[in-house]
């Protein structure tokens, strides 16, 4: 099975603070440097949610 760990930007889109917190969690959560990650992206071309899906022990 398989748990998300979903981020989002505190102003409607992420920040390069928020992105670097966003892989930081995902890589000590287990996701290893292949995982796909999903991105919503604002009509503007600006990320607004990633999520990587972890398997869950």
């Amino acid at each position: 099975m398989t748990v998300p760990l979903k981020f989002s930007g505190a102003s409607k889109n992420l920040t390069f603070d928020e992105l670097e917190k966003f892989v930081q969690a995902a890589r000590r959560a287990g996701a290893g440097g292949k995982q796909p990650v999903t991105a919503v992206v604002s009509t503007t071309g600006k990320l607004k949610q990633l999520q990587v899906f972890l398997d869950e022990e």
